[in-house]
């Protein structure tokens, strides 16, 4: 599936996400429909730390559709970090990382290589 955008209440949503569990990172998994992303799903057992957050694969269901990630980088660095991309390889192809202050520009979308994607956001 292309994605090509995300609505902007999940948007709104993950910003939030990062304010409150900061200075921790969270981890959250995407699914879209018609290629806009529309569920954001924080998964049972996932680890928030204040250098990384993991997702237990072993506790995704399989129905989700998941199409990428999303997670928080306390620090304010909107880059994703070799172990991210790591992640990104095996978790989708879209992935957003938000940092603080968590306001609405603190955000970017990437590929599983890493490189940045544009990302519409939608009402």
């Amino acid at each position: 599936m292309n994605i090509s955008a995300i609505k902007r209440e999940k948007l709104d949503l993950l910003l939030a996400m990062g304010r409150n569990s900061h200075p921790r990172e969270f981890a959250a998994l995407l699914s879209a429909t018609s290629g806009v992303i529309t569920d954001v799903s924080l998964i049972p057992g996932s680890i928030g730390g204040e250098a990384s957050a993991q997702i237990p694969f072993e506790m995704v269901p399989l129905n989700l559709g998941i199409i990428g990630s999303a997670h928080s980088h306390p620090n304010g660095a909107i880059w994703p970090s070799d172990a991210d991309i790591r992640f990104f390889a095996v978790s989708g192809s879209c992935h957003i990382i938000v940092g603080y202050p968590y306001g609405e520009d603190d955000w970017r979308c990437f590929h599983p290589d890493g490189s940045p994607r544009p990302l519409e956001v939608v009402e």
